[in-house]
């Protein structure tokens, strides 16, 4: 319908268009600019205050366990100023806190508004087991009941029923804070891409109206005068029997016409194209006249005629000659492939072998976390077979564990892995020796005499780095020794870091026997130790490509110490996933945690 238009028609269908579309932009920014104050408003008077009051509900709740554990566990006046705070905090504080809070969830979802419900249920237990430790300790002189002293104190200390509902209270407002943290985040990414929407929409009525305003100043010029200078040259050709090399799209407009016109001339020029076909198909003797001297194409299919039929029989037989050659081509190809995916199919089976010897001789994960119960190995091989390994034995009531990172991956480093773990048992089963810097010495002189190194001659730098625990089944110490592999320790949510000796297991210079440090260590209950590889902190990844480092993952170790050493281990493994992404994973990943 539109090829029917005459080109005033078309001219004033431009300008329509335009105002239409300025029109519609205008409409969809001022609609998203209302809805982005909408949803602006809701974070800033809902989400951000109801985000904030559940964080200060939750600092109230730790300040609430510090302030009944001193009032069970410390002999004090009932006017002692932890004894007052408590009791401020839960009668004024906590139902202050708590009338806010219920006016911000009024306008949330239903499942945090059955959350919230929960909550206040189990902090007013919480204050009835407080009520019940406050009042068997009213005075000083009830401290000196030994039974009602030892009923209150059972309640507070870790594992007790005030204890125990504290942390589900402190777990399920985490869950609120997360929640109300994911819907303010998903509004705003909303928001966003509403905006982002906008802006493509300007971008492209900017460019739209621009192209229109191009096009209808010169729509008339283009129509007319253009299309007039091509028929021209076409009958100009057409008159020497020149055959035209493009034509003129035919419309409904006045210029279509005249091509249409044209068209009907260009018919009588179709014997040409039949002798052009003929001949390509091989029809040598098929007759031609040129229109003129100066019919450039039908002087050019006479020459082709000529040339065509001289060398048909020629190119034939070099047809043949080639489709031979590249027939026995393909057939050796063929031969090869299947030698090279036979090879390919030996070497993996061997080191599909391999593997199963390597995973033979790394511990149980059993057997450890039956002698450590709480504690995780999370092992990732780079290829099938690893330059990672980790070790574990008993010996005289001590749990000794190690973390190793050995040189190179792949199958270098899984052959390096075998020689390691075997002089770890020769070291430790059989010879005895318990002390993690004496196991370290007397693996670097197994490491250099199994290589065959010498003091002269060439040197490499094949052997591991690695890090020792030794561990007693009773007593609040351990010992650990590091070759250029460190320990960190996490207390109360921050990192203690054990440096390691900077030298590896292998050659080291001419310093064979330089001695390892090996570090006396002292653990308070639920501190929890790691030792680790370099492969999770080196892995490239993330929106950037860039390495996870040391920083985020001693971040991450913080962020999930309080969870089970399972969970650690799974959270672990699922974080550096989705850090990889489409990146391929550069190195073997070890990462052992024990929880004190």
């Amino acid at each position: 319908m539109f090829s029917q238009f005459s080109i005033g028609r078309k001219i004033s269908l431009g300008f329509a268009v335009v105002i239409l579309s300025t029109i519609v932009a205008f409409y969809i920014t001022n609609t998203t600019f209302v809805e982005s104050r909408e949803i602006n408003e809701e974070i800033t008077n809902n989400h951000n205050p109801s985000i904030a009051k559940l964080q200060e509900l939750k600092l109230m709740m730790v300040r609430s366990k510090m302030l009944i554990n001193n009032w069970a566990y410390q002999e004090t006046a009932p006017e002692n100023e932890d004894k007052v705070a408590l009791q401020k905090l839960t009668s004024e504080e906590y139902p202050k806190l708590k009338l806010e809070l219920q006016s911000l969830a009024s306008t949330w979802e239903d499942t945090s508004k059955f959350e919230v419900s929960e909550l206040y249920n189990g902090i007013e237990n919480l204050w009835t087991l407080h009520d019940f430790v406050r009042q068997s300790l009213s005075g000083i002189e009830s401290y000196n009941d030994a039974i009602t002293k030892w009923s209150a104190q059972s309640m507070v200390e870790e594992g007790g029923e005030i204890d125990i509902q504290t942390d589900q209270i402190i777990i399920v407002l985490n869950q609120l804070i997360e929640s109300k943290k994911y819907r303010t985040e998903e509004i705003t990414d909303e928001m966003l891409a509403k905006f982002e929407n906008v802006q493509i929409v300007i971008r492209t009525l900017g460019f739209a109206l621009t192209l229109a305003g191009i096009l209808i100043a010169f729509l008339t010029t283009r129509t007319i005068v253009s299309p007039v200078r091509k028929l021209r040259l076409i009958l100009l050709d057409l008159s020497k029997g020149i055959f035209p090399k493009s034509w003129i799209d035919t419309k409904g407009d006045e210029i279509g016409e005249m091509a249409n016109a044209l068209e009907t001339v260009v018919a009588g020029l179709r014997g040409t194209k039949d002798f052009a076909i003929a001949v390509g198909s091989g029809s040598y003797n098929s007759q031609y006249t040129p229109l003129s001297d100066q019919d450039e194409l039908g002087q050019s299919l006479l020459l082709m005629r000529k040339n065509l039929k001289e060398y048909a029989e020629d190119m034939e037989e070099k047809v043949r000659e080639r489709t031979a050659e590249v027939v026995r081509q393909k057939e050796e190809i063929e031969k090869q492939s299947e030698q090279i995916a036979e090879l390919y199919e030996q070497v993996k089976d061997s080191i599909l072998y391999a593997k199963r010897i390597q995973e033979a001789i790394l511990p149980s994960k059993e057997d450890i976390n039956n002698s450590l119960k709480n504690s995780m190995v999370l092992f990732r091989p780079k290829d099938i077979v690893s330059g990672d390994f980790y070790w574990f034995s008993e010996k005289h009531d001590r749990a000794i564990i190690a973390a190793a990172d050995c040189t190179g991956h792949g199958v270098p480093g899984a052959l390096m892995s075998m020689i390691g773990s075997s002089l770890l048992n020769e070291i430790v089963n059989e010879k005895g020796i318990l002390e993690p810097a004496a196991i370290l010495l007397a693996l670097k002189h197994g490491v250099i005499n199994a290589l065959n190194k010498q003091s002269s001659g060439e040197q490499t730098k094949d052997g591991m780095d690695i890090a020792i625990c030794s561990i007693p089944k009773e007593g609040n110490k351990f010992e650990y020794a590091g070759a250029n592999n460190p320990l960190w320790m996490i207390r109360n949510g921050e990192i203690l870091e054990t440096r390691a000796d900077r030298q590896p297991v292998g050659f080291f210079g001419d310093n064979l026997d330089t001695p390892y440090t090996n570090h006396v260590i002292e653990v308070e209950p639920n501190d929890v130790v790691y030792i680790f590889s370099d492969g999770y902190a080196d892995q490239f990844g993330g929106p950037n490509g860039k390495k996870f480092k040391y920083s985020q993952f001693k971040k991450l170790l913080i962020e999930i110490t309080d969870k089970k050493m399972v969970e650690q281990r799974d959270i672990l493994n699922t974080r550096i996933e989705d850090w990889m992404g489409d990146e391929e994973q550069i190195d073997d990943i070890l990462v052992i945690g024990i929880r004190f």
